[in-house]
This record gives structure tokens, C-alpha cells and sequence, in this order.
């Protein structure tokens, strides 16, 4: 069994001290086998905040899979945005844009969609996606995780909205091909979670995609900040948010999926 902290649009800079406490808290004492942040480590790419960033997450020992999202691309610093987007997040948080994690159950495999042209969209490369493709053919028979920070479905809030991500569709038919089971993303500033087929046409397989709400920050939209705790096995994804309550993060909505003849249908949690 892996367990998976999955954190997203912690923003520091505007983020608020006592839920990064909270948020600590809850991690050192109840440890994941994995830590995923899906994006958005700063507020405006600042080397200040990029050094809170770093400063947080070194206070976890244990593995950890962290990707940029929109806002670690400077949006006013128009020079280094377009000259060297993520440079401050390769210096402070890690240098690899694309990171792997793998045990002897789960492979998870970062995707970076963050992009110096638009202001909040995102996209996958055709780089990326072959990338992407000669990782996932690696996976063997292990359940396997795609991390973007733009999500591949919309939030329930606003259904018929566009999707931020830019060749989804195409980068889609790689994820089915190679039989990933969870995608996990951020950006929306909701936790939900829903099946990749209820949005596109030509989609086949079973891909669950599970969205994380803000960790940290201010930027919370109708719901109060959370994270995802996801349990995995090879026939069953439970998918726990904890939200914040003023003092701690406390459990509230549980998805429950079971994979039945290939396909990971919802059950009563």
C-alpha cells in the first residue's frame, strides 16, 4: 500500500502562517510514503518566496515529487520570464521539471506544464509527452500516476469551462495507451475528483483525475484550504481531503474508486 500526500497552490507569499504550521503538523505526524506538490509553489516567482518554498518542504524527510506551476513563472519580470522562466525554481526547488518516482507499487511521473507565453494556461510539449510515453512503457504491471498542475477535467463548479492545457486530448490517447490509472493536478483552487471519459469523446480507458484544493494560501475559492490524502492498491483508490478548521486539517470529503473489468468505478467511502 502507497500513501500520498498530494499539496498544491501553497503561494507563499500570500500564504497564511498558521495553516502552514497546520499543514506541517499533519505531515510530520502522520508521514506519506510519497509527497506530491502539483504547482504553484510561490505567489510571483520571487526569490524570497521560492526560498520559503524550499524552506517547507525541507522539513519533511521522505520522498517527494514537486513540479512548477503557472505562478512560479515570473509574470512582471518580463525579462526573466522569457529568459529564464523557471530559473529560480531550478536554483531553490530542484532542477528537474520532469521528476519520477517509482517503488514497488506506484510509478509517478511529474509533467511540467508551466509556460513564459501565457498568463495562466498551460501545456504539454511533444518532448514531454515522448518522454512521458518511454516512462510510463517502464511501469510494468504498477499503478501509474501523471502529475500536471493543469488538471485534464474542469471543476463541478463550472462545468462547461474550457480546460487550461493545452494538447490534453492528444497527451490523453499517450496516457491510455500506456494504462495510467491517476492524474493528479492543482491550479483550480478545488478538490474534486472525476473520470477523464465524462469529458472526452474519444476516451477509452478509465483515467481517474483527482484535483487538489490550496494548501497554504489566501487564494482559497469556496471551500477552505485542503489537501489530498490518497491512499493506493491495485484494485482500489481512496482519495481523502482534510480541511482546514482554524486549528488543524481535519478529514471531509473520501472518494472511494475499485477497478471492476478494467474500469475504476466509484464506490460508497
Amino acid at each position: 500500500m502507497t500513501t500520498i500526500a498530494h499539496i498544491s497552490d501553497l503561494h507563499f507569499g500570500v500564504a497564511v502562517p498558521s495553516v502552514v504550521e497546520g499543514l506541517a503538523r499533519h505531515l510530520i505526524e502522520h508521514p506519506p510514503s510519497l509527497l506530491v506538490v502539483s504547482g504553484d509553489l510561490t505567489q510571483r516567482a520571487r526569490a524570497g518566496q521560492f526560498a520559503e518554498a524550499r524552506k517547507f518542504l525541507d522539513r519533511f524527510p521522505w520522498p517527494r515529487l514537486v513540479i512548477p506551476g503557472n505562478h512560479d513563472v515570473p509574470l512582471y519580470d518580463v525579462v526573466r520570464r522569457f529568459s529564464s522562466p523557471l530559473g529560480r525554481y531550478r536554483e531553490q526547488i530542484q532542477e528537474e521539471l520532469n521528476p519520477l518516482f517509482q517503488n514497488d507499487e506506484v510509478l509517478v511521473a511529474g509533467v511540467n506544464t508551466a509556460r513564459s507565453l501565457t498568463w495562466k494556461s498551460g501545456r504539454i510539449s511533444h518532448a514531454q509527452m515522448d518522454q512521458l510515453a518511454k516512462r510510463l512503457a517502464q511501469g510494468g504491471a504498477r499503478l501509474k500516476v501523471v502529475v500536471t498542475h493543469h488538471p485534464f477535467i474542469p471543476s463541478p463548479l463550472s462545468p462547461k469551462a474550457g480546460i487550461d492545457l493545452g494538447r490534453a486530448a492528444q497527451a490523453l490517447t499517450i496516457l491510455e495507451q500506456h494504462k495510467v490509472d491517476l492524474l493528479l493536478a492543482g491550479h483550480l483552487h478545488h478538490g474534486y475528483a472525476g473520470d477523464t471519459r465524462t469529458h472526452f469523446a474519444s476516451a477509452t480507458r478509465s483515467i481517474i483525475s483527482v484535483q487538489a484544493g490550496t494548501a497554504v494560501s489566501r487564494r482559497v475559492r469556496r471551500e477552505p484550504n485542503a489537501f489530498n490524502w490518497i491512499t493506493v492498491q491495485p484494485d482500489t483508490l481512496l482519495i481523502q481531503m482534510l480541511a482546514w478548521d482554524g486549528r488543524g486539517f481535519q478529514p471531509a470529503k473520501r472518494t472511494r474508486y475499485r477497478k471492476r473489468d478494467g474500469a475504476w468505478l466509484p464506490e460508497p467511502a
